[in-house]
């Protein structure tokens, strides 16, 4: 026995039809059965209308998280994925490239900040070098005048990432 699957649009139509009560009452028994579910839904109602503080937020938490990094290579690169899982999330939350923008180049940011700059471990390396590539193409799918502010922030963090890390070359990633 196999259990249909609905399409988006026929949930979609369904719901339309449903009444308030009804509707609340999914949405609560949807809530429950995962953390990510009830994440979600607190952002919609409560922190949808003030985006920039949500995204403060988010960064001091990332902040937070990073002075908080053990010592061990394997250990720092375990926590940097999950910062960047979280990240991950809260992007998926806001739906916004800018947002997704502003928490890459912070995580930069903080990595340089805390991140043992001496390690030769490539794991904790690649996740830089990655999180640099993903924002340079994210910057380019932006509309221009968008383009030229994060750019400005980019082409700072990858100066800054050239001085503290030897291993790192500018010219590898710029706009």
């Amino acid at each position: 026995m196999t259990v249909t699957t609905y399409g988006l649009q026929h949930i979609k139509k369904e719901i339309q039809h449903l009444p308030h009560e009804q509707l609340s009452e999914l949405l609560l028994r949807l809530s429950r059965y995962k953390k990510e579910n009830k994440e979600l839904l607190a952002y919609l109602l409560f922190e949808v209308y003030d985006e920039p503080a949500f995204i403060e937020k988010v960064k001091a938490e990332a902040g937070f998280m990073f002075s908080q990094l053990p010592a061990l290579s394997y250990n720092a690169a375990k926590g940097m994925r999950k910062i960047l899982r979280l990240l991950g999330k809260y992007t998926k939350f806001t739906g916004s490239k800018e947002a997704e923008i502003e928490f890459l180049l912070n995580f930069c940011n903080n990595y340089l900040e805390y991140a043992d700059r001496r390690t030769a471990y490539k794991p904790i390396r690649l996740i830089l070098t990655r999180q640099v590539e993903k924002v340079k193409t994210l910057i380019g799918k932006l509309h221009e005048d968008l383009q030229y502010d994060y750019a400005e922030s980019y082409n700072a963090l990858i100066t800054d990432a050239e001085k503290k890390l030897n291993w790192f070359k500018k010219n590898d990633y710029l706009l």
